[in-house]
């Protein structure tokens, strides 16, 4: 995961690289060769016939789809418009936007230390953009709203994790009982074994015959590539005709490559281990990552409102994960 956060964090300084190419080229091309990647991966990693054996069919798949790429298209188009530390800082609101929605749709309960962290983090990011308020055009402030749909997208994703969470879990216990059921059965076969012929019926159990089914976890990796089309399908008419010369092509490769689909890759098959707020205090590296590197590779420098403003976010969004962390332990 840590690994994942430092490939996320070069996007920034490579696209900063990109000369000719227009923004909505770049998203382009990054979601088409980013979803191109993916399914190569998955075609070495899995063998043969494993792209058939994907069930395309499966709505959760297509609905995780449209969540990443409404992530891969808000992030890049964002960048386009403003700084790389202002994108990253808004990306980072998905754990506030996350609880908004689990309050006040899920109907669950906020923890105190939650409702703080919320306030805190708004606190942060007005702080941030209260010297952007102008009532004319400003093109930072338009990046910045594009990139509220990142967390937004991310919300949308972490809504169909838990629903997915909720399913394995009910199936688990499905299969206890069963299993339990099945245990039961075959001391009863092997005490009725020794009892005469007519007692063996009073016995027997029917669920002896029922083997628990074997739970079945939904592979998201390859929503990464529908993702990745369905971005690429949307920025189409906008990117035509292309004008990205050849060396904006080999950066455009490296950051559908190195930048999405590995790392994205990565991080689907690291939340099968980590918890979440492991992911979600890991994840917050590629902030820091991110402006270090684009300030080191590029020379955008972020201004005071914006390290004051995010360290804020930062610091409140990384207490609120120890502190969950610490109390379910």
């Amino acid at each position: 995961m840590l690994l994942v956060t430092l490939l996320w964090a070069t996007a920034g300084v490579m696209t900063r690289q990109i000369t000719d190419a227009s923004g909505v080229e770049v998203t382009f091309w990054r979601s088409l060769l980013a979803a191109g990647c993916i399914l190569l991966i998955l075609r070495l990693t899995r063998g043969p016939g494993s792209l058939r054996r994907i069930p395309w069919d499966e709505p959760m798949l297509w609905l995780s789809g449209l969540c990443w790429a409404g992530m891969f298209t808000a992030f890049m188009m964002a960048l386009s418009f403003t700084t790389v530390a202002n994108v990253l800082v808004l990306s980072a609101l998905g754990p506030v936007f996350t609880a908004l929605v689990s309050h006040f749709i899920l109907k669950e309960q906020l923890p105190r230390r939650t409702r703080i962290t919320v306030l805190v983090a708004a606190a942060g990011i007005v702080y941030i953009y209260a010297a952007h308020l102008t009532l004319g055009y400003d093109r930072k402030l338009i990046g910045s709203l594009i990139a509220l749909l990142v967390p937004v997208c991310s919300c949308a994703q972490w809504t169909l994790m838990h629903r997915e969470r909720k399913r394995l879990a009910a199936l688990r216990l499905e299969q206890s009982q069963r299993a339990h059921a099945v245990a039961i059965s075959e001391r009863t076969e092997a005490v009725s074994a020794e009892l005469p012929g007519d007692s063996v019926a009073q016995f027997q159990n029917p669920a002896l015959e029922l083997a628990p089914p074997p739970i079945q976890a939904r592979d998201m990796v390859p929503a990464l590539a529908i993702g990745g089309f369905l971005s690429a399908l949307v920025c189409l008419p906008f990117a035509w005709p292309f004008q990205a010369s050849w060396p904006d092509m080999g950066w455009l490769a490296a950051l559908g490559l190195f930048q999405l689909a590995i790392p994205c890759a990565l991080a689907v098959i690291a939340s099968r281990v980590l918890s979440a707020p492991e992911l979600s205090l890991l994840a917050l590296l590629e902030i820091i990552f991110g402006i270090l590197l684009t300030w080191w590779g590029a020379g955008e420098v972020p201004g005071p409102n914006v390290v004051i403003g995010g360290s804020v976010v930062l610091l409140a969004l990384a207490i609120n994960e120890i502190l969950g962390w610490r109390q379910s332990a």
